[in-house]
């Protein structure tokens, strides 16, 4: 991030700039007015003028997936059933971000509810792949350099999928971090708010930023874990050639990997030697991945069966698909998905008595090259449903050249160990990528 070298307003336009030269290749904005965006630095700027102290994200542009109520933007869900919905009051992380002093640029394109109906956004790396999704927006934006930090979501895999998918840094905190009050519901057992960086820093900043109880989620932490940024500058872990002592985990959704990830992965592993050790999880883990899509299947009946029903011709036909495939779950099959995530759950738990931390793909592989797609979730499904916080960091690439990211996944709550611990194998392997070696 920047230290004071440019004015808000200086930022904002350098960025403005950017997003002029590729928003028509890259599709990552739903909203942009310019005015308001320049209006806010100039406020930021009179601030520190007069001496008021400033934010933790002072002056820094960020972009807002369009599922978070703004009340002085638009927030329409990519939906035909949203169009010019007006919001009156902002979402707790918009409050959290204004707050902070960061300018909100604009809102960030999503899937149609953040579900898995494309939106108009593109990879920055070939405008002929997916950039993921549903946070296709946000990741985008930071990928192409449209932005300083970026906010997104995620049910199923839609903030590490993106990250991966575009070459950046993704951070889906531990559940109930950061309040979701104001935002579109899709899930409420299984939605997470989440951001995109170009650093691990940048991820502890903005989290640091958002991470404050909110009790109009219900779903929130009492005390979500925050000072990410001073532990990552004051940390003593893993000093003195110390490592951390890393699993490595395929996941029931390892023979679902596409293209050569599964061999690019492997060498990797390989690579960091006798601090990763692999680690099967079997038995109760097995049908994780079918549990998630029990409980999120549902979850979309639930919050958008009334739209189906009343206004179907104002729902994209993959929306309608998806929503229609929850209502085949029954109220049984429910409860007992929910019960098996709670045991699934602690059983993981006991894992990290043994490990740092969790290393496993980000995606099955390259981001597809296919624009009515925004690629598959079976990489994160199973960390979202445990509620545990992961991270991914764009170190690998893949045969066509596209990123692949690392997932580093910890104890529930641990969140400031594991951004700790994906720190250390950026500063390990970043600058010494093991992109193209296979």
């Amino acid at each position: 991030m920047m230290k004071g070298e440019f004015s808000a307003e200086e930022l904002t336009r350098a960025y403005l700039a950017r997003i002029a030269e590729r928003e028509e290749t890259v599709g990552a904005w739903a909203y942009l007015d310019e005015d308001l965006a320049i209006a806010q630095a100039q406020a930021l700027d009179a601030k520190k003028k007069a001496g008021e102290k400033p934010g933790l994200l002072h002056g820094l542009p960020v972009g807002l997936k369009d599922i978070f109520d703004t009340a002085d933007m638009p927030t329409e869900c990519d939906s035909a059933l949203y169009a010019g919905r007006r919001p009156i009051e902002d979402s707790a992380v918009a409050i959290l971000l204004r707050q902070a002093g960061a300018i909100i640029l604009g809102k960030t394109v999503t899937t149609e509810f953040a579900i898995s109906s494309p939106g108009k956004t593109v990879n920055p790396h070939n405008p002929k792949h997916t950039p993921g999704g549903s946070s296709s927006g946000s990741a985008a934006a930071i990928a192409d350099g449209m932005v300083a930090l970026a906010v997104g979501t995620q049910t199923g895999g839609s903030v590490i999928r993106p990250a991966s998918y575009c070459g950046v840094f993704g951070y889906k905190p531990t559940f109930g971090s950061i309040s979701r009050r104001g935002m579109s519901i899709l899930a409420r057992r299984l939605d997470h708010v989440g951001v995109f960086g170009r650093t691990v820093e940048d991820l502890g900043l903005i989290g640091d930023a958002l991470m404050a109880h909110d009790p109009g989620d219900w779903d929130m932490l009492a005390s979500p874990e925050k000072d990410l940024v001073s532990n990552l500058s004051s940390s003593k872990r893993w000093k003195n050639n110390e490592a951390p002592r890393f699993a490595f985990v395929r996941t029931p959704a390892w023979k679902e990997a596409e293209g050569n990830m599964q061999t690019v992965f492997e060498d990797f592993i390989n690579k960091l030697g006798k601090i990763v050790e692999e680690v099967e999880l079997e038995g109760i883990f097995v049908d994780v991945i079918k549990c998630h899509a029990t409980i999120m299947d549902a979850n979309l009946v639930a919050n958008l069966g009334e739209a189906l029903e009343k206004t179907p011709e104002k729902l994209r036909q993959e929306t309608r698909r998806r929503i229609e495939k929850g209502l085949s779950v029954t109220g049984a099959q429910y409860i007992q998905a929910l019960g098996l995530a709670e045991v699934q759950g602690q059983a993981l738990d006991r894992l990290f008595d043994h490990y740092d931390a969790i290393l496993t793909p980000s995606a099955p592989g390259e981001a597809p090259g296919d624009l009515t797609t925004t690629g598959r979730a079976v990489f994160n499904a199973m960390w979202t449903l445990m509620g545990v916080p992961a991270v991914t960091i764009p170190l690998l690439e893949g045969e066509k050249g596209l990123p692949i990211g690392v997932q580093v996944v910890g104890r529930k709550g641990d969140d400031a160990k594991i951004l700790d611990a994906a720190r250390w194998l950026w500063d390990q392997f970043g600058g010494i990528s093991y992109r193209g070696k296979v």
